[in-house]
């Protein structure tokens, strides 16, 4: 913790979700103007577009269709507004980062509050790690706009959400809780251990988050006891009309 102040082969499922993602700027237009009925027909033909990105994810392991079709909206609706952002789906320990121009760079397995739930506790930024009740060691769900800023104890970070001292940083080494084993597990199962804050692996940190997200970025979590309809509503809303149609004071952050 610090103190606060993919790419698959062409038919994986990776792939699959650049083809979503990289929608035509005419369908990003059309979007923006509200016509979400032509968003889906726009995916089915949309372009794939591969950057030398990483995929780190384990062998076998799909992506959400909830992922895809968020990342799809993203860019088609320009909610992140031209900067990079992030997928981030907590039940799969998965993060996938996008460049501004929607294409992927890379995804790889990540570790997350060991907490279960959406909520940020009040006043938990301000909190002593050892203070803080496991019940509240959440990665909180929802939309950020994020970047790099100081901390006091581990000089620039990536804050995903300053307000909550929630950063992205890579694996913490901490006694007796194997971050970096859970890290590279195959199974989801055990990457719930941190106090809020999300790790990843070090050579992901350095070759696709920090250069991607040198100059700040939008950060999307999937909830995990919150419907989507609360977390995104505009993304949902969407969702169903296609369907239809067819500088505070520097406190700790959680590690």
């Amino acid at each position: 913790m610090y103190l606060h102040p993919a790419i698959r082969t062409m038919g994986g499922a990776l792939a699959f979700a650049l083809a979503f993602a990289s929608f035509s700027a005419s369908s990003a237009e059309k979007a923006t103007a509200g016509k979400v009925a032509d968003e889906k027909a726009s995916a089915d033909n949309a372009s794939v577009q591969v950057d030398n990105g990483a995929d780190r994810l384990p062998q076998g392991q799909d992506v959400s269709d909830t992922v895809i079709q968020l990342a799809g909206w993203v860019v088609a609706s320009k909610d992140n507004q031209g900067y990079p952002f992030v997928i981030m789906d907590k039940t799969a320990a998965q993060i996938l980062v996008f460049g501004g121009d929607g294409r992927l760079r890379g995804a790889a397995p990540g570790l997350f509050g060991s907490g279960i739930g959406d909520h940020t506790a009040p006043g938990v930024a301000g909190l002593a790690l050892r203070e803080i009740p496991g019940r509240d060691r959440t990665t909180p769900a929802g939309r950020y706009v994020g970047g790099y800023g100081p901390s006091i104890d581990a000089g620039r970070v990536l804050w995903v959400d300053y307000d909550s001292a929630v950063s992205m940083h890579p694996t913490a080494t901490v006694p007796g809780e194997k971050r970096a084993e859970r890290l590279a597990s195959p199974s989801p199962d055990d990457n719930r251990v941190t106090h809020g804050c999300i790790n990843v692996e070090p050579g992901f940190y350095e070759q696709i988050v920090r250069p991607t997200l040198e100059k700040g970025g939008v950060f999307y979590i999937l909830p995990e006891k919150d419907s989507m309809a609360e977390t995104f509503p505009e993304f949902e809303q969407s969702r169903a009309a296609t369907k239809g149609g067819s500088g505070k004071r520097a406190r700790s952050s959680r590690r």
